[in-house]
């Protein structure tokens, strides 16, 4: 599978969210571009044979922190590394903005996304209780 990392848009996203059956199709135009639209804030996309198969999307937390905000990739597309590609692709961009540090929030429920942020050197910083262990969000951090 060929992929093309490239800056894209909500539209983007919500063609790759209807194929991911995690999201239940809670992410809609109107909640995306709202949460964006007063922030600096960068969307990347993985584009195969001219179709978008993931993306990870963040926004300025504060001058010296990016927020990686969110991401997916498409059932048939996982396990191929694209996940990786795109962090990277977004650690470089927030580096070159002037960024220190990334963070990023995940739940006990995404095991996979767990074991790539500590694989890729964050670090957990926080935790934010929500009444259960697999709704409760658990903060990383990575300085670059």
């Amino acid at each position: 599978m060929k992929i093309e990392i490239h800056q894209g848009i909500v539209a983007d996203v919500l063609i790759v969210d209807q194929q991911i059956p995690e999201f239940d199709n809670r992410n809609t135009h109107e909640k995306l571009t709202q949460r964006l639209s007063d922030k600096k804030h960068l969307i990347l996309v993985a584009v195969s044979e001219g179709i978008p198969v993931a993306y990870k999307m963040g926004y300025q937390f504060s001058d010296s922190e990016f927020y990686s905000w969110l991401g997916g990739v498409v059932p048939s597309a996982r396990k191929k590394g694209i996940a990786t590609q795109l962090r990277v692709t977004q650690e470089v961009w927030a580096k070159k903005q002037g960024y220190e540090a990334i963070s990023v929030k995940s739940m006990n429920r995404y095991p996979a996304m767990l074991q790539l942020l500590i694989s890729s050197g964050y670090h957990i910083s926080g935790y934010e209780d929500e009444g259960s262990s697999d709704n409760s969000k658990i903060k990383f951090l990575k300085k670059l």
